[in-house]
């Protein structure tokens, strides 16, 4: 890494909004012809300090795969103005003339997707790239990261905001739309909105207003296209990764594409710089790099416009993620992670998979390549159950020891069964991953839906007394032997429908004369479903003493003067749901 390449000058007068995921951020516009543009001769920084009044020219696609050349001014440098030791170069961009530029009719501002676009000195060494938007709202002032810091992956945090101080105002005032009041309101970071497909945006919306509880729900997504395969025709090979042209960076690719695209700043020694800000923030990381190719910038939304873009093949790797920008190589991609679904429905069946780039995604694709695969085959929001069949397979522990943690469960839904059946298990995949010393190497579902949503209910809870059942509860406590099994029967109705299910616990020979309760409760209603683990031998144990959707437990606890005792029994699975609990005393002879 070489020396960092700064000038610390005093206090910092702003932070802009980085533009994260899709690239926030990036002001590339111009006037005139488009041109084709060459790649940059060298990456060589330039030497001096930008001053107010210059004149730049920078790179950037707005439509396709080849970069365009923009123009514009220096306003200023804002000392700091992105972190402690790192200033930032304020431009703006001269409007673009929809008439000379496909893909940017009605854009009013700085988009989404355009960010790393390399800006370029009189001399033709790069500045930087743009990277940062007010935070107001669109405006075609930019800020600039210098491409000298780009390499050096500082890794202190921005500024949560920063207020502008009254010359900086004024001078975004004079050379926009912008007022100094709007300008004095300062800039703060802007959202990470992350590309995901294979589920629709009805969907994604679902799950970010479920996310309390589920820290790997992505905030701010949007619907985006998968990558391409492999030769795919048409798509965008590797050789349009050039300075201004399409950037993208995934954490998951196939049926559920996760990731965000942006502009490539400079290629350097065989390495590709973009963004000029963090994609994630994940540091030293491994996501994949793709080519883009750009269908046009729609305008405002999402807080800001956006460029829309099909996302190439994989084509190499981000080896680095930090708050200056991203860097990569074409060539050899990530190993990574693959999490399939099937998924069977009234005749029809569909297996879909996607590959995991990084561990922090896997819970995420996990879930969407449930949903989404479920959305293909049951093709609607119904009512109905499902039996579930997973297997987690990697390897953990300094010996990289084998694992392979297998569970079946039935889930029902009254409402939608796709989307209700897919959290539990992406929120064990959360935890499992985060497990030191645990390395996920396949997800495997397979699940049969059924349009039926009907439940067991137990009813009531009977006890075998000679040759008779009956009914145990207030006033009729079951009455049990030391030492001997209770045979007890649940009882479960669903409508008009009734069954019984043996379910037996027997008392230790200690617990003479002893007394307690006694619960019998629906696998559905365990309160402990959801103690997800935090080492890899909690993940086994939860595993191994899993109580299912559709099976009912039987748990005795017993106090007596010498001790407690507690004893748990499960029945065999059952063709529904089971719901519902009872409570009745126990009296030990």
């Amino acid at each position: 890494m070489k020396p960092t390449n700064v000038h610390r000058r005093g206090r910092a007068l702003v932070s802009l909004t980085a533009a994260l995921g899709l690239a926030l951020g990036a002001a590339t516009v111009g006037t005139g012809p488009a041109q084709s543009a060459a790649p940059s001769p060298d990456c060589t920084p330039y030497a001096g300090t930008p001053t107010k009044g210059d004149a730049v020219t920078a790179l950037s696609v707005t439509s396709g795969t080849t970069p365009q050349q923009f123009t514009g001014k220096v306003l200023g440098v804002l000392q700091d103005g992105i972190a402690p030791d790192l200033d930032m170069v304020m431009v703006k961009i001269d409007a673009p003339d929809p008439a000379t530029m496909d893909g940017v009719d009605g854009v009013n501002g700085i988009w989404q997707g355009m960010s790393g676009s390399p800006v370029y000195a009189a001399d033709g060494t790069v500045i930087g790239a743009i990277a940062y938007g007010l935070s107001w709202g669109p405006s075609w002032i930019a800020g600039v990261t210098p491409f000298a810091d780009m390499d050096d992956y500082l890794t202190d945090p921005a500024p949560a905001k920063v207020q502008v101080g009254t010359a900086a105002a004024r001078t975004i005032a004079r050379s926009s739309d912008v007022t100094q009041a709007q300008a004095q309101q300062g800039f703060t970071q802007l959202p990470m909105p992350t590309g995901v497909s294979g589920v629709s945006n009805h969907r994604l919306n679902q799950a970010e207003n479920h996310r309390k509880g589920h820290a790997w729900v992505p905030k701010s997504s949007y619907r985006m296209g998968a990558a391409a395969t492999a030769g795919a025709p048409g798509a965008a090979g590797p050789e349009t990764v050039v300075p201004g042209g399409n950037l993208a960076a995934s954490l998951s690719y196939g049926d559920v594409t996760q990731g965000g695209v942006g502009t490539v700043t400079a290629t350097c020694n065989g390495k590709v710089v973009g963004f000029g800000h963090p994609m994630t923030f994940l540091g030293r990381t491994t996501l994949t790099l793709h080519p883009a190719d750009a269908l046009f910038v729609q305008p405002e939304s999402l807080g800001a416009p956006f460029k829309l873009a099909n996302l190439g093949a994989p084509a190499g790797t981000i080896s680095d993620d930090h708050l200056t920008g991203i860097t990569g190589f074409l060539g050899a991609t990530p190993d990574t992670s693959e999490v399939s679904s099937t998924v069977t429905f009234d005749g029809r069946s569909r297996t879909g998979a996607s590959q995991v780039s990084v561990p922090q995604a896997l819970a995420s694709t996990v879930f969407y390549e449930n949903v989404g695969n479920h959305d293909r085959v049951v093709d609607g929001a119904v009512p109905g159950a499902e039996l579930l069949s997973w297997t987690i397979s990697g390897t953990q522990g300094a010996a990289d020891t084998p694992f392979s943690l297998q569970v079946t469960d039935r889930y029902a839904s009254n409402y939608d069964i796709s989307y209700d059946s897919a959290w539990e298990l992406a929120d064990f995949v959360w935890s499992l991953s985060a497990i030191p010393g645990v390395t996920v190497d396949d997800v495997t579902m397979s699940s049969d839906v059924i349009d039926d949503s009907s439940t067991w209910e137990i009813s009531k809870l009977e006890q075998r007394v000679g040759n008779t059942w009956v009914k145990a509860g207030k006033g009729a406590p079951v009455l049990a032997r030391a030492g001997k099994a209770v045979p007890l029967r649940a009882v479960l109705t669903s409508g008009s429908a009734t069954k019984t299910v043996p379910v037996s616990v027997t008392v230790p020979s200690s617990a003479s004369g002893s007394e307690g309760r006694l619960a019998v409760v629906g696998g559905s209603n365990m309160w402990s479903r959801n103690a997800y683990p935090n080492s890899f031998a909690q993940a086994q144990k939860y595993v191994d003493t899993l109580v299912r959707n559709d099976q009912v437990e039987v748990v005795l606890s017993l106090y007596s003067r010498r001790h407690a005792i507690n004893k748990e029994a499960t029945s065999d699975p059952q063709d529904k749901v089971v719901g519902g609990h009872k409570q009745v005393k126990v009296l030990v002879k």
